[in-house]
């Protein structure tokens, strides 16, 4: 089975950015490009966490910008998004939500940190990871019924 090059670098940086430890968060404007936490996320009967905001990409970004988003509860590191961005100098709303069947989180204060990030494959298989705009800021995570 062929799989076509975009779609490998996108995997790779979506498993990158679940397996790596971010350093602290930048500025979350950077170049034009910005990206957003809202300060409540939830979690849902159903089992998952799901977080909210906005972020804007300049048309001249790389293609296939992702939005990235680590949330941390005392020991639970979580990564997860993938969803690809649109870049045409807006302002956009995102929601990124992702399963607790394997970790364990409730309601209460935690940490969430975002990222605007584009992968780049090239010769060789070596990937190439650029940072657009990356924010970080204390959350709340409060249960949502219905």
């Amino acid at each position: 089975m062929r799989v076509s090059t975009r779609r490998l670098a996108v995997t790779v940086l979506s498993a990158l950015a679940a397996a790596t430890a971010f350093t602290a968060p930048a500025d979350a404007h950077s170049h034009d490009n910005q990206i957003s936490v809202q300060e409540v996320g939830h979690l849902s009967e159903d089992g998952h966490v799901t977080l909210f905001g906005t972020y804007r990409c300049e048309p001249s970004s790389p293609r296939g910008v992702q939005i990235q988003v680590t949330l941390t509860q005392d020991s639970t590191r979580l990564g997860f998004g993938g969803e690809e961005a649109v870049c045409d100098g807006q302002e956009h709303d995102w929601s990124a939500s992702a399963s607790l069947e394997l970790v364990d989180l409730h309601p209460g204060a935690a940490g969430a940190e975002a990222r605007l990030q584009a992968a780049s494959l090239h010769s060789g298989f070596k990937l190439s990871v650029a940072h657009l705009a990356e924010t970080g800021r204390d959350i709340w995570l409060e249960e949502k019924r219905g």
